[in-house]
């Protein structure tokens, strides 16, 4: 989607504050290094599938500080003059490495590395985390949804529940690539070059009054679109024996097809059935049924399991406005001296929040033979990898390993801007969507299942636990407090 307006205000008011901090101290020009990283999979999910990369770059690409932005920043009255004139004139400058959109991620691995000035780095992670936090979990339900599906066309029809105007246009993108065939939102199709789609709704029925000749209208104006919405008054005994006259008294007289029917409310897996038999008998056994109203993953696996015979869904509110969180952080990990990455370390009482120092590389193995993505390992970003066997260990229960071979590795952050310069050609929506499938199909079936999900290996290499761990000693030793200032236990 084109960019519309310069948002690069749109960061946290401390990163600013600390931006004055660090210009005062004179390391502005301070090379640090920040990881976007996710802590829990949403959904109850095993995986999560990346987006908000194209958003990411459309911010960064036209990161600068207008008139209009210093003036503001002036009128606080926070702000030094030298501050606000170096703000004025900057630029990114730096490198970004992330995965592309619709690859499949996993706690506590980087799917974004930033290198740049510190001030730079800093403003940017609000955009960063909007960006990944909102289009993945778009992304990763719409996945979830057409995976459930098992091969019929899921369309996105959530434009009006979704969180805002922009957000729906770029839901609807993140649903495609998430899977579905089109969106019904016409902006979105012509922005990315997605299939528009849509039937109609009961307020035709209700203007015109009568709903056999509401569907007669629809058809003579629509001859190619021949989908009726049946439900307005009554589906069984209205809505399907109005649409199958008008399809025996119009269209097949005209050469035309009757394309099929949508049920929005009511026992869809009743309705469909019962319809199922009353399209069959009329002779149109080549009509689809399409239901919608509500419609999430679990709502989808359960028709499945009752034999409901859909042909496609409209799926809207559930998809869009999917009902959890992605809650990515953007945390300090390493900062250049001499030209050299030096690890930092955030540590924390709650063990979970303890973050991997230094720069690094998430590095996924897959099994020669099955082509399943067996594990991820991060890397130190000079640690050379074997490629004969290697042996993973468990996380926390570190006396417990697993020794594997006969495997190829793939780096998953690939280079998106190098010295301030896009280096990344960008997918089209369709390209990203076959990439994202591709993606789920490397995962074990037993971590694509809805529920109790197989857990995703992500390791550390000897090397960088072992940094983790002296780091954690070393901060330990250092927040000793003077005695005087020592809480009595």
């Amino acid at each position: 989607m084109e960019n519309r307006k310069n948002k690069t205000l749109m960061t946290d008011y401390y990163e600013l504050t600390m931006g004055q901090t660090y210009y005062d101290l004179g390391m502005k020009d301070t090379i640090a290094y920040f990881d976007v990283f996710f802590r829990k999979i949403p959904l109850g999910g095993g995986y999560l599938a990346s987006g908000g990369l194209e958003e990411t770059i459309d911010y960064i690409k036209n990161f600068r500080f207008t008139n209009k932005d210093i003036e503001y920043l002036r009128s606080r009255n926070q702000f030094s003059e030298e501050f606000l004139k170096y703000l004025k004139g900057l630029k990114f400058k730096g490198d970004i490495w992330a995965v592309p959109d619709g690859t499949m991620v996993f706690p506590d691995e980087p799917v974004l590395t930033v290198k740049a000035d510190i001030i730079t780095a800093q403003i940017l992670e609000t955009a960063l985390l909007v960006n990944f936090n909102a289009h993945s979990l778009v992304i990763t339900e719409a996945k979830r949804i057409t995976n459930e599906a098992k091969g019929r066309p899921v369309m996105e029809f959530g434009a009006r529940r979704a969180r805002g105007f922009d957000a729906a246009i770029e839901a609807s993108k993140d649903a495609i690539i998430g899977g579905c065939s089109g969106t019904s939102n016409t902006l979105a199709a012509m922005e990315y070059g997605i299939t528009p789609l849509g039937t109609m709704a009961h307020s035709l029925v209700q203007f015109v009054g009568d709903e056999y000749e509401a569907f007669l209208a629809f058809a003579k104006s629509n001859p190619n679109n021949c989908v009726f919405l049946v439900d307005t008054y009554d589906v069984l005994r209205s809505g399907i024996p109005n649409a199958i006259r008008v399809a025996d008294e119009y269209l097949t007289p005209n050469g035309l097809e009757f394309k099929g029917i949508r049920i929005d409310s009511g026992d869809l897996d009743y309705l469909s059935k019962e319809a199922r038999k009353m399209l069959d008998a009329a002779g149109y056994p080549n009509a689809k049924i399409c239901i919608s109203n509500s419609l999430d993953e679990y709502a989808m696996k359960s028709l499945n399991e009752q034999g409901t015979p859909y042909d496609q869904t409209g799926n809207g509110e559930r998809l869009i406005s999917a009902n959890d969180r992605v809650c990515a952080v953007y945390k300090l990990v390493a900062v250049e001296e001499d030209g050299i990455p030096v690890p930092r370390i955030k540590v924390s009482e709650d063990t979970g929040k303890i973050i991997n120092p230094g720069y690094k590389k998430p590095i996924r193995f897959y099994d020669n033979e099955t082509g399943y993505a067996i594990a991820d390992v991060i890397k130190l970003y000079n640690e050379i990898l074997p490629t004969e066997k290697y042996t993973l260990v468990h996380p926390t229960e570190t006396w417990k390993t697993k020794e594997i071979k006969n495997y190829r590795m793939r780096e998953l952050l690939v280079p998106i801007f190098k010295k301030g310069k896009l280096v990344y050609k960008l997918p089209t929506v369709e390209e990203s969507r076959d990439y994202c499938q591709r993606e789920f199909e490397t995962l074990y079936p037993e971590t694509r299942r809805l529920e109790n999900p197989n857990k995703h290996i992500v390791d550390l290499t000897d090397e960088l636990r072992e940094l983790k761990e002296e780091l954690i000693r070393l901060h330990r030793k250092r927040v000793e407090p003077p005695k005087q200032y020592q809480k009595e236990r």
